[in-house]
């Protein structure tokens, strides 16, 4: 099902990512693959074609929605427990609960950034009661998906404390690509949107990710609600515009 820029990428992504992989071989197989779907004139293909209703539009729909953290989450490629290939548009200013939060992710992941610029901070646990580098204090939560409802299920796990290890900044045109257990989080802070490719390796999903905050408590459920189709059709033409420009 989808056009021929839809199928290319189906087959792109299962050559790479179906098989078992170690964890680091799959971290960088996904960042391989990013960078090749991520260039220019591929992706900006490969969004035309989906804008104009080619692959699973009603599926990638309501698995869409408007993130937590600010930006547009868009489903593109659907590898069912394999594979998500996603486009998130960061629109500037645009911020909400959760904005500030250290994270981590259900498996690998690799993304690319189309246009604009990603500011990215790692974070490690501090281990050691009484090290000089104290770190920050930090509530932390186990994330996890309601089974009744889209919601994301917040359960406190009570204080922790995060210590700073590496700060970068990615232009238009990087890639990186993280272990599922690394903690971090990025944002943008330019005047125009910002696109970056997302992809989720599936392999090995764990149960539930780990949230830090030092903004305050977080409630127990937060809302996701789906994008309907003329929306999700719509965000993808807006999205093929920006490329285009």
């Amino acid at each position: 099902m989808g056009g021929r820029q839809v199928q290319a990428a189906r087959r792109l992504l299962a050559e790479a990512l179906d098989g078992e992989l170690p964890e680091h071989e799959r971290v960088l197989a996904a960042r391989s693959v990013i960078a090749e779907l991520g260039s220019p004139d591929r992706l900006l293909e490969l969004t035309a074609e989906l804008a104009s209703g080619e692959g699973d539009p009603e599926g990638c729909a309501r698995l869409s929605y408007r993130h937590v953290l600010g930006f547009d989450k868009l489903l593109l490629i659907d590898g069912g427990p394999h594979h998500m290939l996603r486009a998130h548009l960061w629109h500037a200013g645009r911020g909400a609960v959760g904005k500030e939060d250290i994270h981590n992710h259900r498996s690998p992941l690799a993304s690319y950034v189309v246009r604009g610029q990603l500011t990215m901070e790692l974070y490690a646990p501090v281990r050691i009661a009484g090290d000089a580098d104290g770190g920050i204090e930090a509530d932390r939560y186990q994330e996890s998906l309601s089974d009744t409802a889209a919601d994301w299920l917040l359960e406190p796990a009570g204080p922790s404390r995060l210590r700073l290890t590496h700060v970068a900044q990615y232009a238009a045109g990087s890639t990186y690509a993280l272990p599922a257990h690394t903690l971090h989080r990025a944002w943008t802070e330019t005047a125009e949107p910002t696109v970056t490719l997302f992809l989720e390796t599936g392999s090995g999903r764990r149960r539930h990710t780990d949230v830090f905050t030092a903004a305050g408590p977080h409630p127990g459920a937060v809302p996701k609600v789906p994008l309907r189709v003329e929306e999700y059709l719509s965000e993808l033409a807006t999205l093929t515009e920006l490329l285009r420009s």
